[in-house]
């Protein structure tokens, strides 16, 4: 992600450690729709204020939406809040709700069926891909299909770095 939210990136151009990588038209999204994968976990960038990142069995990892980070921790998700100074950057830390964690992940799955029926309506248009030659349709479609049905649904806790 950029140092600063209101930056923006070329995510085909520098996330170079997502290949394959595409870029789509979405009709609800006024920026490109993003989606890559690493080491066959996958991540979606709904333009930049919405990115989902899953592991290779589909389970949500972190997320970051709405101005916030999350990431899986446990059997739930933290909020991370960034506070930014002139000379540091603090991360405040919240457990989310069992409401809250249920709103969230209705979200995220309303998100991604948007994706799941632009495909199926001929309305996900390909922009770029890394490399050309890759059927998105089928791995879209696997990918999705991996996540929605994901149980659990998150990932197992983060390690952080020391």
């Amino acid at each position: 992600m950029a140092r600063h939210e209101s930056e923006r990136e070329d995510l085909i151009r520098e996330a170079v450690a997502l290949l394959p990588r595409a870029e789509f038209s979405l009709p609800e999204l006024h920026e490109p729709l993003t989606i890559g994968l690493r080491n066959q976990a996958s991540s979606f960038f709904f333009g930049q204020d919405q990115v989902y990142h899953f592991d290779p069995d589909g389970r949500l990892r972190r997320a970051f939406v709405a101005g916030f980070l999350f990431r899986s921790q446990y059997n739930g998700l933290a909020r991370l809040e960034r506070i930014r100074t002139e000379t540091e950057t603090q991360l405040l830390q919240s457990q989310l709700t069992s409401e809250e964690l249920l709103q969230f992940r209705r979200q995220m799955h309303t998100r991604l069926q948007q994706v799941l029926v632009a495909l199926s309506e001929n309305n996900l248009k390909l922009l770029r891909s890394v490399p050309p030659d890759t059927d998105w349709t089928i791995l879209i479609t696997c990918r999705l299909h991996s996540i929605c049905t994901a149980d659990p649904w998150l990932s197992d806790t983060i390690r952080v770095r020391r």
